[in-house]
């Protein structure tokens, strides 16, 4: 699984071929085809694995013990850490997998995608219910464009930079607990 994961979150799912996993793997291709059905199936099963064990961990940073603007500076840095961290893997995995021109991937991709969006949207609602859908928007857009710079080669430094000031924009947007 890790170097299947590797192997998607460098090359990007359109880019990266069956014989490219086959061979990276070391098997041929119909044992390939027989353990997990086509690109995609694997692809389904890389997510799985990537959101016990690369995603950001939402749970751990979206608490309710600590405030609300705190948590999301916390996502922010945490984000631009996580897609900066390996050059060879940058950005983000689902939401490069998001734009892939295969349906059936982007549909798998889209699922982890949706899920993070609302379960971030239901963690401010908790405490902003008029606000949930803005901020929402504006922390999942921001964490989108610096998976994009990431993938571009922006440096640790700026990514963090990017993810401070969104952070100082969002604790004037969110009224004081």
């Amino acid at each position: 699984m890790a170097t299947a994961q590797q192997l998607f979150h460098a090359k990007g799912y359109d880019a990266l071929s069956v014989v490219d996993i086959t061979t990276a793997l070391g098997i041929n291709p119909p044992s390939f085809y027989a353990a997990y059905g086509s690109k995609a199936g694997l692809y389904a099963r890389i997510l799985d694995h990537y959101a016990e064990t690369g995603a950001i961990p939402l749970q751990r940073i979206l608490r309710p013990d600590r405030p609300l603007a705190e948590s999301l500076a916390e996502l922010l840095v945490e984000a631009a850490k996580a897609y900066a961290g390996n050059p060879a893997t940058s950005g983000c995995l689902v939401l490069e997998g998001t734009r892939s021109n295969d349906p059936d991937a982007r549909a798998a991709a889209c699922v982890f995608h949706v899920a993070a969006q609302e379960a971030i949207r239901d963690f401010i609602a908790k405490r902003n219910p008029r606000g949930a859908d803005r901020l929402a928007d504006f922390v999942s857009t921001t964490m989108a464009g610096m998976s994009a710079s990431a993938r571009h080669g922006q440096s640790l430094d700026r990514l963090l930079a990017t993810a401070r000031i969104a952070a100082t924009a969002l604790a004037h947007c969110i009224p004081p607990e």
